[in-house]
């Protein structure tokens, strides 16, 4: 189904090639697991398979890509399109429609379909994914997550014979990535054939037949999953990927800090034409200088919550209460930092250093955070040149450089490998008690790292909040179980 011959691909004014003289063959069925770290090719890969190289994304290409038949490289791309459907990293990058089932409509449209039969389509797929509730929805009024799901539905709609996720759980709840694992299960079932960038690997152990690991631009593995479920989790960590049971986490205890509390008070936030309110917390007490991780299925409100907390939405009723009185929206729009879920909002300059310094609290460690980040030898590419990863990196270290009091970082670890995942941790665990940092995450591998604190929302309301000491670390294993 899918033949690349001898394929080495280098970006427009890249210093580097990001693929090296890379073969491979996938057969029709086969669903194909491809990981690494940060940077180590994946997303070209899959850029390839879909046409987007070279018809899109320019740079010098050698070899060949055949897909189902299909000189990719001399395709027109409305042509390799019929054939590959694409679920990227950030959602909105596909977006066309303002609502939900427009969106999943769209690609069956322009394939020509008549009518009856995608409208039979869009309520089939709608179903299959169990996101009947997101239809007739406006995309704008999405959370993360539920922006994914529309995503890989308005694919599936489309029935391709070849399936490329670019990191389709990167905002997705546990209960989401169940869903897409179903769906996955549907598409093989089809004899369609699936594949997958990911960098988290437990959800997948079940359904890739065939594990590719790349590095540094090369095929360095391609074994069966079987073969790969056989390696313990110190290989995994020298490979730089992430676990492949979430049994298999040990939770590091992070000491809470020794100083006051920090009252929520009265949080309550509508969107515009609804009756039922996106946010209401009557009162929530928290650790100041905690390290707290606010985590709840897709649209329990979490993006809201950090909104409001930032002080970036006028309508938000609310106070935060702390040892320095009692902060109002103006107050923590400047006392505050937001990291948001898509990072591509906020990178401003023609460079990494730019980038960084744009903010910059003065005398802060510029060089010692970019380091400590591994974003030294970026300092002078421009940030959106950069991977998903690498931009996430970007964003943090504009946040920890700023100096403020109260830090709110909206999924820091979306496309980061475990590497650099750890390594955030790390330094996230380095500002407790030092600064008060929400950390919004699908991700139990960061939390077990650095947090010490839990709220967990549902609703727009706080279902539950405790210490991550022993027993709350049992909680949080429960929820992502």
């Amino acid at each position: 189904m899918i033949e690349l011959d001898h394929i080495s691909f280098q970006y427009q004014n890249s210093e580097s090639g990001s693929l090296q003289d890379v073969s491979l063959q996938v057969n029709q069925g086969e669903c194909v697991l491809l990981c690494g770290r940060s940077g180590c090719g994946k997303t070209t890969l899959t850029r390839l398979i879909n046409g987007l190289i070279p018809h899109y994304y320019e740079g010098e290409l050698s070899g060949e890509i055949w897909v189902g038949g299909l000189d990719v490289r001399n395709a027109e791309l409305h042509e390799t399109a019929r054939l590959v459907g694409s679920v990227f990293q950030n959602p909105r990058s596909q977006f066309f429609c303002v609502d939900t089932t427009g969106e999943i409509a769209f690609g069956c449209e322009n394939l020509g379909l008549p009518p009856e039969e995608i409208n039979l389509r869009v309520d089939r797929t709608a179903r299959e994914m169990r996101a009947e509730k997101l239809l007739g929805r406006s995309i704008f009024h999405l959370s993360g997550g539920e922006k994914q799901k529309i995503a890989c539905a308005s694919v599936s709609a489309m029935e391709p014979e070849v399936f490329v996720l670019d990191e389709p759980t990167s905002n997705l709840d546990i209960d989401a990535i169940k869903d897409l694992a179903e769906t996955l299960r549907l598409w093989k079932a089809r004899g369609k054939t699936i594949i997958i960038a990911e960098h988290r690997l437990y959800w997948l152990r079940e359904l890739c037949d065939r594990v590719i690991y790349l590095q540094d631009g090369k095929i360095e593995l391609d074994i069966p999953m079987e073969e790969f479920c056989t390696y313990t989790s110190e290989f995994l960590t020298k490979l730089g990927l992430r676990t492949l049971s979430l049994a298999d986490l040990s939770w590091e205890k992070v000491q809470p800090p020794s100083g006051g509390q920090l009252i929520l008070r009265g949080y309550q936030y509508t969107y515009g034409g609804s009756l039922v309110h996106a946010l209401d917390i009557p009162e929530a007490i928290l650790p100041e200088g905690g390290l707290i991780a606010v985590i709840g299925h897709n649209g329990a409100g979490k993006s809201t919550l950090s909104k409001c907390l930032c002080g970036l939405v006028n309508r938000c009723k609310g106070v935060c209460m702390s040892k320095e009185g009692t902060a109002t929206r103006r107050r923590m729009l400047k006392k505050s930092y937001m990291v948001m879920q898509d990072v591509n909002h906020q990178l401003f300059c023609e460079s990494v250093e730019e980038e960084l310094r744009l903010g910059m609290e003065e005398g802060a460690e510029l060089e010692l955070v970019m380091d400590a980040l591994e974003l030294t030898a970026f300092r002078e590419r421009h940030p959106l040149s950069l991977s998903g990863g690498q931009k996430q990196r970007v964003a943090i270290a504009s946040a920890l450089l700023a100096g403020k009091e109260v830090l709110v970082l909206d999924e820091p670890t979306s496309g980061l490998d475990f590497h650099h995942m750890e390594q955030t941790a790390r330094l996230l665990r380095s500002l407790n008690g030092k600064q008060t940092l929400f950390i919004i995450t699908h991700d139990p591998e960061l939390i077990i790292r650095c947090c010490n604190f839990v709220i967990h929302l549902e609703d727009g309301r706080i279902k539950e909040q405790y210490a991550l000491d022993s027993a709350g670390g049992l909680r949080l294993r429960q929820f992502f179980e």
